[in-house]
């Protein structure tokens, strides 16, 4: 059986060792990324129904969270600053309480079809300005919060990743049926799922449900 373990030897320890294994950054790389927000990365984040936000805990742990609603929910106040809803969720409230004890964020922007993502760097506050909130309302219900993201860095990413995975290929896409539903995981992980099955697809309702009643 081959040995897969991590072997010390191989492993990359700084920065001059990594640069070592790659050719030389292209020019141009290096000048796509800008300090603020131009008109081609304003009409990427309208068009956006997705992002993914990155935030670190206290302790240096790094998190990712989604977020999603209709293209444009994420507002741009001005060429340094976006906003971004905060929706009702599972209520841990990571990303929030991360970005209290350290303002530093990463997003990701994604538009279906697009094969290239939008990365947004910076520092982020959170805000309950009712002016702000109501622009951003779903349903005449205002979000409880806001995330401020004052940007640092911002630049197009290329196609390749999503090239690879065939993102947005229905013919690659994958049959959700072919894995249990999220209620039968989170039981199978945190108790006895039920065995019988009407009672399964009773949770499994219960959660779609949850889901109509609580997305804004």
């Amino acid at each position: 059986m081959t040995d897969t373990r991590l072997k010390p030897e191989f492993l990359v320890r700084d920065e001059a060792a990594l640069r070592a294994l790659f050719p030389k950054v292209h020019d141009l790389a290096m000048r796509k990324c800008l300090d603020r927000l131009d008109p081609h990365a304003r009409d990427f984040i309208a068009r956006a129904p997705f992002l993914c936000i990155g935030t670190q805990t206290p302790d240096g742990m790094a998190d990712v969270s989604p977020r999603g609603d209709p293209p444009g929910f994420v507002t741009v106040l001005d060429d340094k600053t976006l906003l971004i809803p905060d929706r009702p969720g599972n209520n841990r409230l990571d990303s929030l309480s991360n970005l209290i004890a350290n303002p530093v964020v990463g997003l990701l922007f994604l538009i279906p079809g697009f094969d290239e993502t939008l990365r947004v760097n910076g520092r982020a506050t959170l805000t309950r300005d009712p002016n702000l909130l109501q622009m951003m309302a779903v349903n005449d219900r205002p979000p409880r919060l806001a995330i401020a993201v004052t940007v640092d860095e911002v630049f197009l990413h290329c196609a390749k990743a999503l090239r690879r995975s065939r993102l947005w290929d229905p013919a690659h896409h994958q049959d959700r049926t072919e894995m249990p539903t999220l209620t039968r995981i989170i039981l199978d992980q945190t108790a006895a799922a039920p065995q019988d099955a009407a009672e399964m697809a009773r949770l499994d309702a219960g959660l779609e449900q949850a889901y109509r009643d609580s997305m804004y």
